[in-house]
């Protein structure tokens, strides 16, 4: 137990994730003191909901790890079936439709047990939370009280485990923190397709098989966000990838131009990378680029369009900043880059502690290169030569 990567978290994240945990429990041992044994026809519409999301369940998982793909969490597919239960099932047979996402767990493979427990536990608050808005023992609800009902749903879950994410890493981006705008569609969309099969089942509880193929397609269309970060980010630091960033910068460029305001472009060199790849070892090299790239996101604007270009070379656009600006933002990831001590293992499997790292930095702005993309790397580029020239650890305005 002693080597449970939950015990590794930080402290007040520790305490968080058991803390949610207990609830859970107490919540779950707490229905099942208190509610009543199921009626015939719950246990119908209970069935029918229990076998049409475990084969779902069962065919998506087995479709993805089929084409080795990473999941993205299953949480779209979870609502729709959940959001039935919360308005058509007692108690007692709500928590037992919670054995789902636990399914998924055991199907997935989740490396870390203490993550999928929390966002179970997470899951069964924001079901129960939901459920007591339209009634505990018998439901009443309409178009009102399901409204209601599915933002409590969605929002609980939304809160808990973003304040998780926080609490374990404060620097995390924001898309990671609360998730993208299409996360909260998709979520919107499963609920509504949850209060629709309530209806259905309500009146014939089989028609909960009929909801399957439309639970399929609601899972594959979650996963689109993931296939599209994959295809946008760098999978080594998760910043955007120089595909992606160019694509940006570029709009960024055309926006400012319009508006005849000033840009700069910061091209960034870490210096001697090879010797820790050559001397500590590749992953070592990982661990530096990762925290390099942490140290951009929490020294930078969230206007600021970071990026790396492949290998040690990171590229950043700072909007509505001119030469000078631009050459202070830098000198601070300079130092901010002096300043980093990085954990890393080398090739022996021994602890090492990387704190000689500096940076190289080349700056280029449209005051003097306008806003061609193309040209302000060009001087940029030439700028961090003559930094490295220079002795390293320097800045150099083109």
């Amino acid at each position: 137990m002693g080597g449970w990567p939950l015990w590794r978290l930080r402290p007040a994240a520790m305490a968080y994730v058991l803390a949610v945990q207990a609830v859970a429990l107490g919540m779950v041992a707490g229905v099942f003191v208190t509610s009543r044994s199921p009626l015939s026809h719950e246990l119908l519409t209970f069935t029918m909901l229990a076998v049409t999301a475990g084969t779902v369940i069962v065919i998506t998982s087995v479709s993805i790890k089929a084409q080795r793909q990473l999941r993205r969490n299953p949480w779209t597919l979870h609502i729709a079936y959940l959001a039935t239960g919360i308005l058509t099932l007692p108690p007692n047979l709500l928590v037992l439709l919670l054995l789902g996402p636990t399914l998924h767990g055991v199907l997935d493979g989740r490396p870390e047990l203490h993550r999928w427990l929390f966002t179970t536990a997470a899951t069964t608050i924001a079901t129960l939370s939901a459920r007591s808005v339209i009634g505990w023992e018998e439901p009443q609800w309409g178009p009102v009280l399901f409204v209601v009902a599915g933002a409590v749903l969605l929002l609980t879950r939304a809160s808990l485990v973003a304040l998780g994410i926080w609490l374990r890493n404060p620097a995390a981006a924001r898309e990671d923190v609360v998730g993208e705008p299409i996360d909260v569609l998709l979520g919107i969309v499963s609920a509504s397709l949850g209060g629709l099969l309530a209806v259905a089942v309500s009146t014939e509880p089989s028609s909960a098989l009929l909801a399957g193929p439309p639970l399929v397609l609601l899972d594959l269309a979650s996963q689109l966000p993931q296939w599209r970060r994959s295809a946008q980010r760098d999978g080594k630091t998760g910043l955007a990838n120089a595909v992606h960033w160019e694509r940006l910068a570029r709009n960024e460029l055309h926006r400012a131009q319009a508006r005849v305001q000033p840009v700069s472009l910061l091209l960034l060199d870490l210096d001697h990378f090879k010797r820790v790849n050559d001397e500590i070892g590749h992953l070592a090299g990982d661990a530096v680029l990762a925290a390099i790239a942490t140290m951009l996101r929490g020294s930078l604007r969230r206007t600021d369009v970071v990026g790396r270009f492949g290998g040690e070379e990171f590229v950043v656009l700072l909007p509505g900043t001119g030469a000078d600006a631009a050459c202070a933002v830098a000198d601070q990831v300079r130092a901010a880059t002096a300043a980093l001590s990085v954990p890393a293992r080398d090739t022996q499997g021994r602890h090492r502690e990387l704190n000689d790292l500096t940076v190289s930095i080349g700056v280029a702005s449209t005051s003097r290169f306008g806003y061609d993309l193309t040209d302000l790397l060009v001087a940029a580029d030439a700028a961090l030569l003559a930094a490295k020239s220079g002795g390293r650890n320097a800045v150099a305005l083109a």
